[in-house]
């Protein structure tokens, strides 16, 4: 199974360097020197990891064979991707991958169906669940604790507690207009 790990950013000054969005949770496992990744466009690669380095807070890649700035920026928005064990499970209880969480059932606590994940998008800030709903229109879940209370994988489903107007019309509108009295003040 495929599992993208990183998505390659700008240049890195002159020697082939590229910043990278890490997308797991295991990046010293997955982009350590010598690691062979795929990449998304297929045309791109297969990419060998030369070289890795954080500077300022940003993992700094090379790949073989990529020795400049024009090499380096052609990669830029590359996807890499590892292959995995697709019974391999992360190492933290509370931590999942992509293909563990397609197609689960959302529902609220009560069992309320709210729709089924087809998509997770992730983002510099969180990740967000796409859900399909059963009319077909589709609704973002934050994939954050506070709102995804359960990942429960034998029964195929999460569970949440969303806030007010996250999947509904139950939004509660706080405006001076709504205290007004109709008097004028």
């Amino acid at each position: 199974m495929q599992l993208v790990v990183a998505r390659i950013g700008r240049a890195h000054g002159v020697k082939g360097e590229v910043t990278v969005e890490v997308r797991t949770d295991e990046p010293e496992l997955r982009l350590a020197p010598g690691a062979v990744l795929a990449t998304d466009p297929a045309s791109a690669g297969p990419l060998t990891i030369e070289t890795g380095r954080v500077h300022s807070g940003r993992l700094l890649l090379r790949f073989e064979g990529v020795k400049d700035r024009s090499g380096a920026e052609a990669l830029r928005n590359t996807l890499l991707i590892a292959e995995i064990d697709p019974e391999a499970l992360p190492e933290e209880p509370d931590e999942y991958y992509d293909h563990q969480l397609m197609d689960l059932d959302v529902v609220l606590a009560d069992g309320t169906e709210i729709g089924r994940i087809t998509e997770i998008s992730h983002l510099p800030s969180q990740d967000l669940f796409i859900v399909e709903r059963p009319d077909g229109s589709e609704v973002m879940i934050p994939f954050v604790g506070q709102i995804v209370t359960e990942i429960d994988l034998a029964a195929q489903k999460a569970v949440v507690d969303p806030p007010p107007g996250l999947v509904d019309d139950r939004a509660e509108t706080a405006s001076r207009r709504d205290a007004d009295t109709g008097d004028g003040n």
